[in-house]
Order: C-alpha cells, then structure tokens, then sequence
C-alpha cells in the first residue's frame, strides 16, 4: 500500500514548487532559455532534478506555468478595461481608453502573481528575442488572442489607418513597454534628474499619450510627397 505523505512533506510542495518557479524565472531572465538546463533550476531552487519533472515534467512546461502564472491575470485586467474603453463613444477619447487599457496592468501588475514586474518583462524580452519555438509558440498561446483584440479596437477608432500599420505601432508600444519597465533608470539618467523613470503613474501618461499620437499618424500609404521620395529613394 502506498504511503500517504506526511503534513510536513504536503507543505513543503507547495514551497517547492515556488521555489523552482523562481528560480527558473530568474534564470531564464539572465541566461535565456536555450542555456538553462533543469539541473540548473534545480540547484538554483535547492531542489533535486526530479522535483522539476515531477511538478513540470519538462522544461517547456515550466515555461508555459511561468507565463499563465503572470500573464492569466494581466490578460484578464487587459480584457475588462478593454471592454469597457469600448463603450467610450467618442472616439479620441476611445482610443485613449483603448491604448490605457493595454498599458495600465503591465505598470500595475507587478507582483510576482500579476504581470511579473521587471523580472518577468526581462525574461519576456529575453526569451523574444532568443528566438527558440518553444518560447515562440508559448507567446503565442499566451498573448495572441488578447493582442488581436486590441488591434480590432483600435482599427474600429481609426478606420482610415490600414491594420497592417496599426499592427506596425502596436508592435513598436510592446518594445516600449519592455524598455520602460527594465531600465527605468535610463529616463532619469539621460533627463539629469529631472524626471524619474521609476514613477510608473507618469510613465504610462508618457507612453499613453505617445501612442496614441503615433496611431493616429497618416497611413504609410498617405505619406507626404517628400517623405514617399525617400522612401523610394531607401529601395534603390
């Protein structure tokens, strides 16, 4: 018959289980997924090997849980203000809401179960830029659908603008939030102390306010005549 665990082996699970988490989180920040091996998260988290299977059976898996732990919540933030910004019927006001209503949980849900703070938009940064499929596909899963929706709302508020140019900003707002949020202090360095770069409330006024006038630019497609001679001239 098997043995049932103790109290103290059933609280200790849990614990564990955080603690691979963790330390998977930060290394896969520091050293990207593709150099990571469990042995590593493992000893980070003072664990054995088979602690990280047996919670994760892989890898892969314990990626996956560290973007759903993080990313379940801020999506679902992202999916309320959303649907209420919709309801704005002026549409200056609506694509405000809009671009708030994508910018505000990644500022506000830092803590290690909401958004993940700094750490976790490193590692979100980290693993975008590794280029691994599995990270690829994890992203995917994880942001895809949340992401066309904020596209469809913003092309709803700017009909004129082609999808593909809104898609073309909406990427250039999430390299922005990643710089934002990982190197803060960059905005108080090169403003000498003049602005704080750590004051999130300002940050997303900032960033807001950016995006929706960089949303609201002329199309590509309706460039001035000067700027369509560059571009011309750029394909040569």
């Amino acid at each position: 018959m098997a043995r049932k665990p103790t109290s103290k082996e059933t609280a200790r699970k849990p614990n564990m289980r955080e603690a691979i988490l963790a330390a998977a989180e930060e290394l896969f920040a520091t050293n990207g997924f593709n150099a990571v091996s469990v042995r590593d998260i493992a000893h980070a988290a003072g664990a054995n090997p088979g602690s990280v299977t047996y919670h994760f059976k892989t890898k892969d898996g314990l990626l996956l849980e560290i973007y759903r732990r993080h990313c379940g919540p801020m999506n679902l933030r992202r999916s309320e203000l959303l649907a209420a910004a919709k309801r704005v019927r002026d549409l200056q006001d609506r694509l405000e809401a809009i671009v708030r209503a994508y910018v505000v949980p990644a500022f506000t849900s830092g803590s290690d179960l909401a958004g993940g703070g700094a750490r976790f938009t490193r590692l979100r940064a980290v693993m975008s830029a590794e280029g691994n499929e599995v990270a690829r596909k994890i992203i995917a899963q994880t942001f895809d659908d949340t992401s066309h929706a904020f596209i469809d709302a913003i092309h709803e508020s700017l009909p004129h603008i082609p999808r593909t140019d809104i898609v073309w900003r909406s990427h250039f707002l999430l390299g922005a939030l990643y710089y934002s949020l990982v190197t803060p202090d960059r905005v108080s360095r090169l403003s000498r102390g003049e602005a704080d770069g750590n004051d999130a409330a300002n940050a997303i006024e900032q960033m807001v306010q950016a995006t929706v006038a960089a949303f609201q630019a002329p199309a590509l497609d309706q460039a001035t005549p000067a700027r369509r001679r560059a571009i011309a001239s750029s394909k040569t």
